[in-house]
């Protein structure tokens, strides 16, 4: 009989384990939530069967959208995902840590909000979690309260270029991320240019030009060049590192290689829609379905992400997972102002990537888990506790079956949102089992973990790439 000391609770057994830089066939030896063998010669209470799959570091989506937005001018943004909705789908997707942007009441502090959301989302999440708090006040009140919020474990703020106030506090958010930077922060920021967007959208309406085809022209490759432009401007001024999340266009993927060549802290975020989607797909009937901020582009933008992906210059594949149902997106009363901007993604963005990307030779499985899991856990400061599988590390695992095919389909979702914008897309690659700190969570298309055993991730300092 085995020694009980080599006896764990769970065993991933027979499967190739795959990180961002080794590949190697091994079990998997699961203790009180965390991986505590690599390699053979254990027992284990449960075990499950990995032969002929992949043994993956669940993935990590630093950018969703769980919980209102209450905006400056009053308005609010509720998104048809809460933490269990969405958690559920991010579950199905192979993805065990979600970064929430988490907007703040009126006069509500960071630290207050920080605990509101832990409080409401501890109660819902089947998986674990992060806060990027969204900084709409810069004010040397909220910025003091940075070093606690820090402390506390939430590394990074949400900064967004494109509202109206950003321009006449444009001084005040380069303080801010002066003062992020020093406490080990990572500032980021959504990169579109508010003025332009606010006059060029303002020329559409008043000419009538309202629909879903002149969205693109609302908000043009120009507009995201010049806010990434400044963003790193505001990089190099601060010396803080700055987080570009949901680039779309080749123009600003060259303004960031630019500057990391020559060492500005600057790191890119794509997301789904802008490597499967054209903003032709704005010109269908139902082109409103397909509405993002920033829009869909053209073929060249497409191909630069991917190059983009492959060469390292984009750092991380998230989805800013913003879900909507189809009747909001659809209704005949919004114009190129008030379109609801996002769709849902998180059951989908790594199986699809999987099979467009390391399927079809665009990127390598290396690559895939880089982007999809390890370098956001650097950025965000969860290395190597997640992001990996290495001894000592959260068993926060996917076991990914290459050779399953299926056609991506919203009744099969476990989003709340009701269409999914590849509705009939072909994919090959699909999680069979999700592990959440060594507990399965979804296993052959059935969800079976509980709502509220996610717990809110304590964070360090942003590691630099």
């Amino acid at each position: 009989m085995m020694n009980e000391a080599r006896r764990v609770d769970l065993a991933i057994r027979g499967g190739t384990v795959a990180t961002a830089s080794s590949l190697y066939q091994a079990d998997v030896g699961i203790v009180s939530g965390q991986i505590a063998r690599i390699g053979g010669g254990f027992s284990a209470a449960e075990e499950i069967d990995a032969t002929g799959k992949l043994v993956l570091p669940g993935g990590i989506d630093a950018h969703v959208h769980l919980t209102p937005a209450t905006l400056p001018d009053g308005g609010e943004l509720r998104w048809a995902d809460d933490f269990e909705s969405g958690t559920r789908a991010a579950a199905a997707g192979g993805i065990t840590t979600v970064g929430n942007i988490t907007f703040p009441r009126p006069r509500e502090g960071l630290l207050d909000l920080v605990g509101r959301t832990e409080k409401e989302a501890g109660s819902q999440a089947l998986v674990d979690f992060f806060l990027h708090p969204v900084l709409l006040d810069p004010s040397k009140n909220v910025l003091a309260e940075l070093p606690a919020l820090a402390r506390s474990g939430q590394t990074s703020v949400k900064i967004f270029m494109v509202l109206g106030t950003f321009d006449g506090r444009s001084s005040e958010y380069l303080n801010a991320m002066r003062i992020a930077g020093e406490c080990g922060m990572l500032s980021v920021v959504h990169c579109e240019d508010g003025c332009i967007i606010g006059h060029l959208t303002e020329r559409l309406v008043s000419s009538g030009r309202t629909g879903p085809e002149h969205y693109s022209a609302s908000r043009p490759v120009f507009s995201e060049e010049v806010a990434v432009t400044r963003a790193v401007g505001f990089a190099e001024a601060s010396g803080a590192p700055v987080y570009v999340v949901h680039l779309s266009s080749a123009a600003g993927l060259e303004a960031c290689r630019r500057a990391r060549a020559r060492g500005v802290p600057i790191y890119v975020e794509t997301r789904p829609l802008y490597l499967y989607l054209t903003e032709d797909r704005l010109l269908e009937p139902e082109g409103a379905k397909y509405v993002g901020q920033p829009p869909l582009r053209g073929e060249a933008d497409v191909t630069a992400l991917w190059n983009g992906l492959w060469s390292a210059d984009v750092q991380t594949f998230c989805t800013d997972h913003a879900p909507w149902m189809l009747g909001e997106k659809l209704d005949p009363a919004h114009t190129v102002e008030t379109f609801p901007p996002g769709v849902a993604d998180l059951d989908t963005l790594l199986p699809m990537l999987f099979s467009e990307g390391v399927g079809k030779g665009r990127i390598s499985l290396h690559r895939f888990v880089e982007v999809t899991s390890t370098n956001a856990a650097r950025l965000f400061g969860l290395f190597p506790r997640k992001g990996t599988i290495a001894v000592g590390s959260d068993a926060d695992i996917t076991i990914w079956d290459p050779d399953e095919t299926r056609a991506v389909e919203a009744r099969n979702t476990q989003t709340n949102s009701d269409f999914t914008p590849y509705e009939g897309w072909k994919v090959t690659g699909w999680p069979t089992v999700t592990i959440s700190r060594g507990e399965v969570v979804y296993r052959d298309g059935q969800i079976v973990g509980r709502p509220g055993r996610g717990t809110l991730a304590r964070r360090g300092q942003t590691q630099m790439l």
